[in-house]
């Protein structure tokens, strides 16, 4: 732990942060209520915070273990990568732009709750992948390691889907927005980033 701490101190902070806050709403229905995302208050002005809190509690166990499997996964060598600050602010700046559409689509919803950290995950999932779109993920339960740059097509296939099935609180959208603002905040922090990803690509 004191290796990750070293080399990526903003990723290993998240990712205690958000396992432990997870684990404390799966007990306590007093706070798994109070940090879910409630998009008809916010667009009302009020729990405004929920579009922060909601980012640290999950639905379920594997709800949670997808997401910090994902986040072990791809954070600790893209904070390494990109720098510190710089991580931490694609981080949170992409668990809030990720639940922006949800917040104006739901807006007159009242009983429309959501959670989980899948907005910034699939930032940082993409974030990566414009550094190093060949890297090989071997992704449980897939027998073979495949492509990061393919890894990434079929996660937002599957968002697409799970969006417009969803029956759950998880907030399946966020998964394509953070995508997207993933990668214009590497961009724009990194605007190299283009050429390395079209390099790799061998173009």
């Amino acid at each position: 732990m004191e290796q990750y701490l070293l080399v990526a101190p903003v990723a290993s902070i998240l990712f205690v942060v958000t396992i432990v806050l997870s684990l404390i709403a799966f007990y306590n229905e007093r706070i798994y209520g109070a940090f879910m995302l409630h998009p008809y208050s916010i667009a009302r002005g009020e729990r405004v915070y929920t579009i922060i809190t909601s980012g640290f509690i999950h639905r379920d166990w594997m709800h949670l273990f997808f997401n910090m499997f994902s986040f072990f996964a791809f954070a600790f060598q893209l904070e390494y990568t990109l720098g510190h600050w710089q991580f931490a602010l694609l981080y949170m700046a992409s668990l809030i732009l990720s639940d922006l559409p949800t917040i104006s689509k739901h807006k007159d919803d009242y009983g429309y709750h959501s959670l989980g950290a899948s907005g910034a995950i699939s930032a940082v999932v993409f974030s990566f992948i414009m550094f190093n779109p060949m890297a090989e993920l071997q992704i449980f339960p897939i027998p073979i390691p495949i492509k990061a740059i393919i890894f990434g097509v079929l996660y937002l296939v599957y968002c697409v889907y799970a969006s417009k099935q969803s029956r759950d609180t998880i907030n399946h959208d966020a998964h394509f927005f953070g995508a997207l603002s993933g990668v214009m905040i590497t961009i724009l922090l990194y605007h190299e980033v283009v050429q390395i990803f079209i390099q790799q690509l061998g173009f």
